[in-house]
């Protein structure tokens, strides 16, 4: 680190385009040779997409370390809630945990944020209401694809990590066959969105009402993001 705990540079990370646009628009990142790339005050940001699950995003925080002289990475986008989360929240989580290998991971935030709850990473889109109690009674309060992953790289590389995430949509509300809709790198996949939508017509108001609040969240994790660095960058 330089200037004591202030990051020199910092590495944003996001699942899917539509989390990375409004994380591109918030900072006024640039596209260059190198990917986007911009400033806040004396610290330098690099942006970049992970794509979804934790199998991706892993490839993709070791590109971005390897790449790039990161002395922080910073994951953005959306998640689902529960328990006291409700639609719209802005989440920096205290505990991170890998569902996979049950490892526990702690974030480092940039500045004095309202860390709280834990946020739980896993590959299933779908979840049981009796998993998800168990999670709510175990502290948990967001669910993620990517965050752990990320984690667990720079974690293992020595790197500095943090999160914000906007809830998007509420565990066991949405359709967990949804996630069918979205390519890996996180694009729509157009043949399999029209297949949903002419077998399952009824689910149209709810993915209508999906889109708008996620596009909602994302923005919000990204602005929240942004406000969290410039507090950083001005300390």
């Amino acid at each position: 680190m330089s200037d004591g705990e202030r990051p020199a540079r910092i590495g944003l990370l996001a699942p899917m385009p539509s989390e990375f646009t409004p994380v591109v628009k918030a900072f006024a990142l640039e596209r260059g040779n190198a990917g986007y790339c911009g400033t806040s005050g004396p610290i330098g940001l690099v942006a970049g997409k992970t794509g979804i699950g934790t199998k991706l995003a892993a490839e993709a925080t070791e590109r971005m370390l390897d790449a790039d002289d990161v002395e922080h990475v910073m994951v953005i986008g959306i998640a689902g809630g529960m328990g006291e989360c409700r639609v719209g929240d802005i989440v920096y989580p205290e505990v991170v945990v890998d569902k996979a290998t049950g490892a526990e991971y702690r974030p480092t935030p940039l500045s004095d944020v309202p860390s709280r709850g834990r946020l739980v990473t896993h590959d299933d889109f779908d979840m049981t209401d009796d998993e998800r109690d168990a999670l709510v009674a175990d502290g948990f309060i967001a669910v993620d694809m990517e965050t752990a992953a990320v984690a667990g790289v720079c974690e293992r590389r020595g790197v500095p990590w943090s999160a914000v995430r906007s809830i998007s949509d509420l565990v066991g509300v949405t359709p967990g066959d949804v996630i069918g809709l979205a390519n890996a790198d996180g694009t729509p996949n157009v043949g399999a969105s029209i297949r949903y939508l002419v077998t399952k017509p009824w689910r149209i108001p709810r993915l209508v009402r999906l889109g708008l609040d996620s596009t909602r969240a994302a923005s919000g994790a990204a602005k929240a993001a942004e406000r969290v660095v410039n507090a950083a960058a001005t300390s």
